[in-house]
């Protein structure tokens, strides 16, 4: 599947060459050694270093692998259907793990876009299968319109005019935002972001099927320092003590209008 030129004013379909992929006016991306393609423009960074820290990928990545996040991966994939002939995107996909395991798990043919190069990079070394992009995906989706039978949006990027656009007809959408009890023994609880986010997707999609996916894990001191690394709220491993922790998504699936 074509990737689409992400020069303004472009967009142009991308096409493979010796060294990486351009487009017919001649705009060109290189392919990195991992095997991910970085479309980000100049004009789309809002730091140098935008989207994930690679402290915070890392973190992550540590704690999936632990299991930790589990439950909320079966959730996930049950409620999206996603099955072997299934063309998938995600939206603000990280480190790659949830999209990466479907895809394993079902054969379909998956991609990931994520503005943070670090989390990238991490998804195609873990997930070579998949094809990996960094982009700003707030700005533009460098994919043609409806291409997607499935589209993933968890914990992540809402840019619903360009979600629309690439999804087909008659895909699905599946939105997954942290419910108010999410890590809330770390941080507190938090407001519920269901009515908000019904709200910025209502114009575009109806909802069709609402869960809670929630589990508990008892966390020692470094998995639980490893969280709050994913969160942003770093303290040094001598602050930190084991823990409790609830993890929980509100997960929201939506079929386009």
């Amino acid at each position: 599947m074509p990737l689409i030129c992400t020069v303004r004013d472009c967009h142009e379909p991308l096409a493979h060459h010796e060294r990486g992929l351009a487009c017919p006016r001649g705009h060109s991306f290189d392919i990195a050694k991992s095997g991910y393609v970085n479309l980000l423009q100049p004009n789309d960074r809002r730091s140098k270093k935008p989207g994930d820290t690679a402290a915070a990928v890392a973190a992550r990545r540590r704690l999936h692998d632990r299991g930790v996040t589990a439950p909320l991966l079966e959730a996930i994939g049950a409620l999206a259907g996603i099955d072997r002939d299934d063309l998938v995107l995600d939206v603000g996909c990280g480190d790659g793990f949830y999209l990466g395991t479907i895809a394993l798990k079902t054969g379909c043919e998956a991609h990931g876009i994520d503005i943070s190069v670090p989390a990238i990079d991490a998804a195609a070394r873990r997930y070579p299968e998949c094809e990996w992009v960094v982009g700003n995906a707030d700005r533009f989706l460098p994919y043609a319109d409806e291409t997607f039978s499935r589209v993933l949006s968890i914990t992540a990027r809402m840019n619903v005019s360009e979600i629309r656009r690439v999804a087909r007809d008659d895909g699905l959408l599946l939105v997954a935002i942290p419910a108010p009890d999410d890590l809330v023994e770390l941080r507190g609880a938090s407001r519920d972001r269901v009515s908000r986010t019904l709200a910025e997707f209502g114009t575009a999609f109806t909802l069709i099927e609402q869960r809670r996916a929630s589990t508990v894990a008892d966390l020692d001191r470094d998995a639980v320092h490893d969280v709050l690394l994913s969160i942003y709220r770093p303290r040094s491993i001598e602050q930190v003590r084991p823990a409790r922790v609830t993890f929980s998504l509100d997960l929201l699936l939506f079929a386009p209008r």
